[in-house]
């Protein structure tokens, strides 16, 4: 039997709400009948966000759901030189380059392009005396991936595919991403670097999400092919919506699975009410 290993991946950022608990409870069921394996990951990367109170409530909401996972559970943060050897790689290949733009920079720059001439962000590495000024003067810069290096690296996109449950094989566009940023100056590793490398490394064969991912994984299925990493099986699920139309979000203010809890709702009424009962 081919093994099934999948995983819930939530930040810390803010309480988990019934589109986190819609994502778990579809990825552990998965698990559950596929005979495979559930996986809690904590992404903490952003450490100006992440809450310790947010932290230990994701275990306490997921339990209360039903749910259960293998231990120890990986935090991102704990693994900081894993992404940091893959960034040094992906350097020393010249495939990233130096970015001293702010996003403000950048939009502007789009802004002002032709329409439809620049809709996400190509740039290229500043010339080396210009680049150590920058370094020298201490000015704040990103890693960004060089779509053109990739692309010269592997000698086109054409052959980057990845399985989606809903459409198939899907060939990767990793275009549409623009040269993505890898790392900050502040954090050392961005999202899509950071999920690859995790991934691969959790022998991930399954990666079910929200339909709102579906972008990311061009650009991931970029990386994993610069980096020789396996690429999983996609799934990405439909996003819950409130009464207004709108889905479900933190920022946005959800009403957590806490505050479903406190007024009286139980996890089987939940269940229930997501289409698990």
């Amino acid at each position: 039997m081919t093994a099934f290993v999948t995983r819930f991946a939530p930040s810390p950022t803010g309480y988990l709400h019934r589109g986190h608990a819609f994502s778990a409870l579809t990825a552990y069921e998965a698990a559950r009948e596929a005979h495979g394996r559930f996986i809690l990951r904590i992404e903490d990367i952003d450490r100006t966000r992440c809450r310790p109170e947010y932290d230990a409530a994701i275990f306490e909401d997921l339990a209360w759901l039903g749910l259960s996972w293998e231990e120890p559970v990986r935090r991102q943060s704990e693994h900081m030189e894993d992404y940091a050897r893959a960034l040094r790689e992906l350097a020393e290949r010249g495939l990233l380059y130096r970015c001293f733009r702010t996003r403000r920079e950048i939009g502007e720059e789009i802004g002002r392009a032709p329409h439809g001439t620049m809709e996400v962000f190509r740039g290229q590495p500043l010339p080396a005396h210009e680049e150590a000024q920058k370094l020298a003067a201490g000015e704040p810069f990103a890693w960004r991936l060089s779509l053109e290096a990739a692309e010269r690296t592997l000698g086109g996109f054409g052959a980057l595919t990845f399985d989606d449950e809903a459409r198939g094989e899907v060939q990767a566009r990793p275009e549409l991403g623009g040269d993505v940023v890898l790392a900050r100056k502040d954090v050392g590793v961005a999202y899509h670097l950071a999920v690859v490398v995790d991934d691969a490394g959790q022998g991930i064969t399954h990666v079910i999400r929200g339909e709102d991912l579906f972008e990311a994984t061009h650009v991931q299925r970029l990386l994993q092919a610069l980096l020789g990493l396996a690429t999983p099986a996609y799934r990405h699920h439909r996003l819950l919506a409130g009464p207004d139309g709108k889905r479900f979000a933190k920022r946005d203010r959800a009403e957590t699975l806490r505050e479903l809890r406190a007024r009286g709702m139980t996890a089987d009424g939940i269940r229930k009410e997501l289409g698990f009962g």
